[in-house]
């Protein structure tokens, strides 16, 4: 987004313009930076033959997944109805990697079934795929590298006591089930969480994930998962894309010299890929004066954007319709009956009441994880392409809140106190 002759635009459309035209609040997403970011990546691991696997928890719009297959990205899902939408989007059964983390035996029967590359991470589910399917299913095997690294304690995935992944403690158990089941292992995977700011996390899992290759001898891919961060707000850290690619490519080229052949090398970016090019568009309800505080109150909240109340997650806040205002201090806060603030001591061009703001960075875990709470409608979404605008979810309504819902008859009847 950026500020052009005191408009903000999207691929210069202006977005004042796009919030009359499909109405607030609404989510709008900016095809370009997701292509931008998919070339960023291609162009730092060059010398290896990578496989891009959108997470697509992050965002599962089916016309966002259209646009992840159009670009040559594949799929990483964690269910199997996110498995689901990549197959209606167009993906093929073995372009998505399908990781669960303790669903039922039921789901992964239903994963197997689809023709998806299950991910194992855990031994109850290593014995019971050997059990059922023995060496008729090409399995990849999820490590818990006990590396504590990354960002809010509730993305990192990779330390001791984290429930994600079979522990690295546990090689002789995996390999003994392997060996019993006779089981076709194709991959090995590691995540160890998001929000790293340089390639030492990677390395220290691409170390455990080479060394516990030598007990498998026909790999096909090495899974590095993500969690490349992003900047929030100006003078943030990032990952340096770059100079991670160098580094974890010599490591990986050296590594399938040793190996005795060429392998892919997998990641699977999620935030990543989406999150810069989210824009949530919200209206100013009200500007609400306190001796102590002003607040800007909008007509969004928690069930819209629930990351800056759920991981204390800052996102830098646009005043679209006053961007030359003077500026002033707010606590941007929402319409839902929790304490839902997105900002606390803000400062923003003055806030009118109908000025429209923009939460930037909203791409990722934005509407893939908003609810319906306080029987509140989740907003619709935009995605501009080439240009145009196009509504790629609809506005919910009322009927949408009631769907599903059964009238039981008897209490339709009144109730006669005695």
């Amino acid at each position: 987004m950026q500020l052009k002759d005191r408009n903000y635009q999207i691929q210069g459309v202006d977005v004042l313009a796009i919030a009359d035209q499909f109405g607030l609040p609404l989510y709008v997403y900016d095809a370009n930076k997701i292509i931008e970011k998919i070339s960023l990546l291609r162009s730092s691991f060059s010398g290896v033959n990578l496989k891009i696997k959108y997470a697509a928890k992050a965002l599962t719009n089916l016309s966002i997944l259209k646009l992840m297959r159009q670009q040559g990205v594949e799929m990483d899902s964690v269910s199997v109805n996110e498995a689901r939408m990549g197959l209606l989007a167009g993906f093929e059964p073995g372009q998505i990697m399908f990781t669960p983390s303790g669903v039922s035996f039921e789901e992964i029967r239903e994963a197997v079934e689809l023709g998806l590359q299950l991910n194992v991470d855990s031994l109850p589910l290593l014995e019971w795929v050997g059990k059922t399917y023995g060496s008729t299913v090409h399995v990849s095997i999820r490590i818990n590298p006990h590396i504590a690294e990354g960002g809010n304690i509730k993305i990192s995935t990779g330390h001791a006591d984290s429930k994600f992944g079979i522990s690295i403690l546990q090689r002789p158990e995996i390999r003994a089930l392997v060996e019993q089941y006779h089981l076709s292992v194709n991959g090995l995977h590691v995540h160890t969480g998001s929000d790293f700011k340089n390639a030492n996390a990677f390395l220290r899992g691409a170390e455990i994930l080479f060394d516990l290759a030598s007990d498998y001898p026909d790999l096909t891919f090495i899974d590095f998962g993500s969690g490349f961060k992003v900047a929030y707000k100006e003078g943030d850290h990032v990952t340096d894309i770059a100079d991670l690619g160098q580094k974890v490519s010599e490591t990986f080229q050296r590594f399938c010299q040793q190996y005795g052949r060429e392998l892919e090398l997998w990641f699977e970016p999620g935030k990543f890929l989406v999150s810069e090019c989210g824009h949530l568009l919200v209206r100013t309800n009200l500007v609400k004066e306190n001796p102590s505080r002003t607040f800007a109150a909008v007509d969004s909240g928690l069930n819209h954007l629930i990351r800056p109340m759920m991981y204390d997650a800052y996102h830098d806040i646009k005043n679209v319709s006053n961007p030359l205002g003077a500026e002033k201090t707010y606590n941007v806060v929402g319409y839902i009956c929790e304490t839902d603030t997105f900002a606390t001591d803000r400062p923003l061009p003055e806030v009118r009441p109908g000025d429209v703001l923009s939460f930037e960075n909203a791409g990722a875990y934005g509407f893939s994880m908003a609810s319906n709470y306080n029987a509140r409608f989740r907003p619709a979404e935009v995605l501009v392409y080439d240009g145009t605008p196009y509504l790629i979810r609809q506005r919910e309504t009322f009927d949408d809140l009631l769907r599903g819902q059964v009238d039981v008859p008897v209490l339709n009847s009144e109730v006669i106190e005695q």
